[in-house]
């Protein structure tokens, strides 16, 4: 290390208190900074990830993205159900390839109650057209059977054979519990990284079944059929949620989405998931541009503040920059080193930043999924935060220069007499 560049270190050594505070300024900045473009990163990940190979989802007529985000994600308020009738006239349509009915409306322990068919686990598709795999055990086949997503099994701890009651209503506040018509545990689905890991899986039938004795939402006073004299009722359901509809061409998609849309016998409502989804990032990208415009001014903040902190140093150090000329140092290399001490800073922040942000990932990330099913996965750093890292730098840099020249016009003013 040359004299100039040591003498610089022992002087950043003698103010680590003041530098030290500032380079946690700009690392913790450069985490929000990061930590935003990551989650809404994951967050559009995980919403694509989350259904694939579906063609439409159909349900009654509401908002598109209400639609898409309560049958499919289990979010936001319920919609209108569909008749029965219509279901089997959309499964009937020759164009159509394939489809799973979908009931929601019940929970357990706050993780959604999904009331479909075996066609949900012959046909959906999540990821990269991946199809669903068990785990532990196998598919509902009576009617007091359920399929377990792999969160809701971890984190209650089920496992196959276990008995479990659902609760009417969704959201951890349930109305009641049909506590009289328990349900045995015959399957675990393997994680997929979406809601299908919240979801407890069961038949049509079933849902029927348990609300044989309820009207309006409610129990009938005085009226309580048991679960073995359920089979002596007609359990095809009057009304699902949604449907989600593969087609044999998807060329004619626009075709059935129209039909659906425009047919008389009960107003429906056709969606094209990655249509939906376009819209939904419309609704919220004003959003993500204000928490990242709000980052960038953080990290702006924490840049000035090293700015200031390296300005309010200079006068202090008169005498160490006129040490260093009479030492053989030229005003340029002044500027250098002054300039490189703030460069240096910032990297350093931007470094802590990432890595902060990579042990928050690994810490936090199991809590978003289990809460919001929000999938945010420990990896390496991508190429957009890494282009935010390179802008961070780059302002820094430029940041840092101010100081530099301050430093060269005082270096040039006192020449080899200090000020003291």
């Amino acid at each position: 290390m040359s004299p100039l560049l040591l003498l610089a270190a022992r002087s950043a050594w003698n103010r680590r208190l003041t530098l030290g505070m500032t380079l946690i300024a700009v690392a913790l900045s450069v985490t929000l900074l990061l930590g935003v473009e990551r989650v809404r990163h994951e967050a559009r990940n995980s919403f694509a990830q989350s259904v694939a190979g579906t063609d439409l989802v159909v349900g009654a007529r509401t908002s598109p993205v209400q639609l898409m985000l309560y049958a499919v994600f289990r979010i936001g308020e319920a919609t209108n159900n569909i008749r029965w009738q219509s279901y089997r006239a959309i499964a009937e349509n020759p164009a159509v390839a394939w489809s799973i009915p979908l009931s929601l409306g019940d929970s357990h322990h706050g993780f959604p109650v999904i009331g479909t068919s075996s066609a949900y686990f012959e046909h959906f598709r999540y990821g990269d057209a991946q199809a669903l795999a068990f785990s532990e055990g196998k598919p509902f086949a009576g009617i007091f059977e359920t399929v377990l997503g792999a969160e809701v099994a971890a984190r209650l701890g089920y496992r196959p054979g276990d008995q479990l009651v659902l609760s009417h209503g969704m959201g951890d506040v349930s109305l009641a519990e049909h506590t009289d018509k328990p349900f045995t545990v015959v399957g675990i689905l393997a994680a997929t990284g979406t809601p299908v890991d919240r979801s407890v899986h069961v038949s049509l039938e079933a849902i029927q079944a348990i609300h044989l004795d309820w009207q309006g939402g409610a129990p009938l006073p005085g009226l309580s059929i048991p679960a073995e004299y359920v089979r002596k009722f007609d359990l095809t359901p009057r009304e699902i949620t949604a449907v989600l509809v593969g087609l044999k061409n998807r060329a004619s998609v626009f075709k059935v989405q129209r039909d659906l849309n425009t047919r008389s016998a009960e107003p429906l409502l056709a969606v094209l998931p990655g249509v939906a989804l376009d819209q939904l990032w419309q609704v919220v990208g004003i959003a993500e541009r204000t928490l990242l415009a709000v980052s960038a001014m953080v990290v702006a903040v924490g840049l000035a503040g090293l700015v200031a902190v390296v300005l309010a140093g200079l006068g202090e150090r008169r005498r160490e920059l006129a040490i260093l000329r009479s030492v053989g140092a030229r005003p340029s290399e002044i500027f250098v080193l002054l300039t490189a001490e703030g460069l240096f800073v910032t990297v350093l922040g931007a470094l802590l930043g990432a890595a902060l942000l990579a042990l928050l990932t690994a810490l936090l990330g199991p809590l978003a999924q289990a809460h919001y099913g929000l999938a945010i996965r420990a990896r390496w750093i991508s190429s957009d935060e890494l282009a935010l890292l390179g802008a961070v730098v780059a302002v820094g840099l430029l940041a840092s220069l101010l100081p530099g020249y301050r430093a060269y016009r005082i270096s040039l003013a006192d020449g080899l007499t200090p000020r003291l």
